[in-house]
């Protein structure tokens, strides 16, 4: 690390403490906690992720220290009640990751199985901070897809899991019709088991249901604007037609894609 990076990181370890002074501080900044920040946190890391989607760098820049800004809040909240402070976090990820990587930081020279060795480093962690299953420790405040995925690879890992992804297919045939024939009280709940079967589907066949369900987004995004742009060139309002006729711009679209 650089002096000029290290004066950097005290420069805003300073101006955040400075903004929570009890006396001279930001009247904002003073008053928050960590419940009041948390939905910052996540919001500004999808928006490291919007500026990474776009391949922006400046943004990215940005929005690095707008998360940076976050890690560094908590941080100095936790400092504030005797917990840790920002040095503490610093200390500990690099022990952590100087654990999960053997292969560099120590005697293990080999590099296999790297991916099956990260995850049962990581099942020992968890097991020595006292987890009693294998689904111990996935975030609840995760989106509910991503969780759904992560709840499916934990179980798949003890054996629990589909030979193939024929048997995932059928469960999902399965769960449509379940959710189909609900009554009013079931629709929730078969609907989640509708949602968590196709999940699995495509998880086994080696897809990331979240990159997938963006790029479903992104597709239905594009196509729709182009419908309503095609309409209007049409001299049409879109949203006065016939679903036939927003049906036939819609075809119009994926052929003009082929």
């Amino acid at each position: 690390m650089t002096k000029t990076t290290h004066q950097q990181i005290d420069r805003l370890l300073t101006i955040m403490a400075r903004l929570r002074d009890p006396q001279n501080g930001c009247d904002w900044d003073r008053v928050q906690t960590f419940a009041t920040i948390a939905p910052y946190t996540i919001e500004e890391a999808y928006e490291v992720v919007d500026a990474i989607e776009h391949d922006d760098m400046a943004a990215l820049r940005n929005e690095l220290g707008d998360l940076l800004l976050q890690v560094v809040f908590h941080a100095r909240m936790a400092e504030e009640l005797g917990h840790f402070a920002f040095a503490d976090i610093a200390a500990a990820i690099s022990a952590k990751l100087e654990t999960r990587h053997p292969h560099i930081f120590g005697d293990d020279r080999s590099g296999d199985a790297q991916a099956e060795r990260w995850e049962a480093i990581k099942a020992a962690e968890r097991a020595a901070g006292g987890a009693t299953s294998a689904i111990d420790g996935v975030a609840v405040a995760l989106p509910a897809l991503m969780r759904a995925e992560k709840l499916q690879k934990r179980a798949a890992r003890v054996g629990f899991d589909w030979p193939n992804p024929a048997g995932a297919a059928e469960k999902l045939i399965e769960e449509m019709g379940e959710l189909a024939t609900a009554s009013a009280t079931e629709k929730l709940e078969e609907a989640g088991d509708l949602l968590f079967a196709a999940v699995n589907l495509v998880r086994l066949n080696g897809i990331s249901p979240e990159d997938a369900l963006r790029a479903g987004n992104a597709k239905f995004e594009r196509r729709f604007r182009a419908m309503e742009t095609l309409a209007t060139d049409d001299g049409q309002e879109f949203s006065t037609l016939s679903l036939d006729d927003q049906e036939a711009y819609w075809q119009a679209v994926k052929r003009n894609e082929k």
